[in-house]
This record gives C-alpha cells, sequence and structure tokens, in this order.
C-alpha cells in the first residue's frame, strides 16, 4: 500500500462531521448523547436503551428518582429521560431538585417519559420541563425528540 492509497481524492466530497450517518435500521446524529434513563419498570428501561443505543448514543440506566439524583450529580449527562412515577423520589422531586442545583444540570435537557403527564404539565413547566415523550415509547419519535435537540 502505498501513500497515495490513503489520501483522499481531491473530487471526493467529504461529510460535515454533524452531518447524519445513515444505517439500515435508523439515522444517527453525528453527535452521540450521554443520556440517563430514570424509570422503575425494567422493561421501559430496557426499551430505551435499546432504541437509544441503535441511534449510536451512550445510556446509563437508573431505578427510581433518588438513583437519577446521585448519577446526575456523579455525571455528565447530555439527556434525562424521567419517568413521573417512580419510588423514593417522583420524577416532580427530581425536577425540583434539578432546580434547586442547577450545576449538576447545565446543558442537559430532561424529557418527561409518561402516559399520563397531562396533569403535571402546568408544574413541570414552572419547573422549566416542557419535553415529553409517552407512552407507549415509539421509535420514531424518540428519534424526532432527539433530532429537536441538536
Amino acid at each position: 500500500m502505498t501513500d497515495s492509497d490513503n489520501a483522499v481524492d481531491a473530487g471526493t466530497p467529504v461529510p460535515h462531521p454533524d452531518a447524519a450517518v445513515h444505517t439500515a435500521d435508523a439515522v444517527q446524529t453525528a453527535r452521540v448523547l450521554r443520556v440517563l434513563v430514570a424509570d422503575d419498570v425494567d422493561i421501559v428501561r430496557e426499551l430505551l436503551r435499546r432504541m437509544l443505543e441503535k441511534l449510536g448514543h451512550v445510556v446509563d440506566e437508573v431505578t427510581d428518582g433518588q438513583e437519577a439524583v446521585e448519577a446526575v450529580s456523579a455525571g455528565n449527562y447530555d439527556l434525562l429521560l424521567l419517568d413521573l412515577s417512580m419510588p423514593r423520589m417522583s420524577g416532580i422531586d427530581v425536577a425540583r431538585w434539578l432546580n434547586a442545583h442547577p450545576e449538576h444540570a447545565r446543558d442537559m435537557n430532561v424529557v418527561i417519559v409518561s402516559a399520563s403527564a397531562r396533569d403535571e404539565r402546568p408544574i413541570l413547566n414552572e419547573l422549566g420541563i416542557s419535553l415529553f415523550l409517552p407512552k407507549p415509547i415509539r421509535r420514531q419519535e424518540l428519534a424526532d425528540l432527539l433530532d429537536g435537540l441538536s
């Protein structure tokens, strides 16, 4: 192999680093997100993890609000997918904690994942949360939401 074998042909377009990468199963954004999924239902966490990983993102999981607070305190996440109804600390309590500790939520988007967030929307909007992903979760809705965050 010669050096010219490794060279890029001057006529070959080079994709922009932020360009979408197309695969057979999904369209991936070039930006890899670090995502925390907080839900007490195993199958929901598993489903979200698989969808997010298939889209090229890195995922951590926690099973309740207290674990979510601990993970956010220790880590640097781009996105928190947060269930409202969890043991030890509800999603609303986590949102209140995030408002009280903005240094841990800097540049992190929070998305409520719930089948029935309608009644809680006024409180969540007051807490600065306006992104919602309805259950049951559909891959295209998740992909669209992630595209909107880029």
